[in-house]
């Protein structure tokens, strides 16, 4: 474990650490260094809608993704967001051709925006998101993800966003930090029937092995089975749930966005990320082709190295999961309980990060 490092998932002992005044100096100074950088460099790129726009309402929800050849998880992935309250989806689409824009296209609440230029060259969808914000307005509450990752927290789905969102401001919190759990096959996939959640058939996830660091910039999480078999250290952290005013940026990286220090909150979430889902043997290849992604796609590169010798990944380890429920992630230290009702008697398993 590197110097200054924490396990995690956290054990029930766990304090949320108290930054020191210099810390928070040092985040503050960064912030403003970069933030001027950001504004100086910020580019617009051209969005174009492939339906009428209508704009939001004061009570609507909205939900910003990218897509790119994913019909396999779009439906369940509308589904989820669905229930736990988004109202209004907010899409570009990077040049899907397997009936993902089609598809979008048929769903009435579903915006399809295309770009003359890829994810890569849009600073890897950084330059989409920051121009949807700017178009559908600032000072709002957004949620943020790709097709992939499916936002879950403590009593979800039966407390909706809204609900979140109004604890996160009770708390003087601006942004709801999630770290990336990859879920991936067991040794057989579980039968599961069309528009049925993801994992109903992909869910294994690594329940320990992880490392989380506080930065001048935010928090850190790294681990999970892309570090376990690849050696990859990849940044885990995101900020699925964000309210966007007109002093954020992405930055360089959708891992720390400005400004800084938003990225500290206690309350977190987790994305159930679904690379590795049934049809990961093709999207990896896609990826390696496409090279869309990080340095080139360099660590789908090594990924499909391994398919192209063992014809598949073997993900299972000794610290391998099912996962069942949000319940079972406040269990293990993943995520914190959440108390949306003073008055409401607090629910097992309860854990609080202080």
């Amino acid at each position: 474990m590197k110097r200054g490092s924490m396990k995690y998932p956290f054990d029930r002992q766990f304090l949320f650490p108290k930054r020191s005044i210099i810390d928070r100096a040092k985040t503050l100074y960064d912030n403003a260094r970069v933030s001027i950088r950001e504004r100086r460099s910020k580019q617009n790129v051209e969005l174009l809608p492939a339906k009428p726009i209508v704009p939001l309402n004061s009570i609507d929800v909205p939900l910003v993704f990218i897509t790119h050849n994913d019909i396999a998880l779009l439906p369940s992935f509308l589904k989820h967001y669905r229930k736990i309250g988004v109202t209004r989806f907010i899409c570009v689409d990077d040049v899907s051709n397997d009936g993902t824009k089609e598809y979008l296209l048929e769903q009435p609440d579903i915006d399809v925006w295309t770009s003359n230029i890829r994810f890569e060259k849009a600073r890897r969808g950084r330059r989409w998101r920051e121009g949807l914000f700017g178009r559908y307005g600032y000072g709002r509450w957004y949620i943020n993800v790709d097709s992939d990752e499916f936002l879950i927290y403590d009593q979800c789905p039966e407390e909706t966003i809204p609900a979140l969102i109004q604890v996160l401001e009770d708390n003087g919190i601006k942004r709801l930090p999630a770290p990336m759990l990859d879920i991936y096959p067991g040794v057989e996939t579980d039968n599961a029937v069309d528009g049925d959640l993801p994992w109903f058939s992909v869910n294994r996830f690594d329940a320990d092995g992880y490392e989380i660091s506080y930065l001048k910039r935010g928090i850190s999480v790294k681990g999970g089975p892309r570090k376990r078999l690849f050696n990859e250290e990849n940044e885990l952290i995101k900020y699925p749930l964000i309210y966007w005013d007109k002093h954020c940026y992405f930055g360089s990286s959708i891992h720390r966005p400005l400004p800084y220090n938003r990225n500290f909150a206690p309350i977190w979430g987790v994305l159930l990320h679904f690379k590795f889902f049934t049809n990961y043997r093709e999207k990896i290849a896609e990826a390696v082709d496409g090279r869309q992604h990080y340095n080139g796609s360099q660590h789908y590169q090594t990924m499909k190295e391994e398919l192209d010798q063992k014809g598949g990944i073997d993900f299972m380890a000794k610290n391998s999961a099912r996962f069942t429920n949000p319940a079972q992630l406040v269990e293990l230290g993943f995520m914190p309980s959440i108390c949306y009702d003073l008055d409401d008697e607090p629910r097992a398993p309860y854990r609080v990060w202080k």
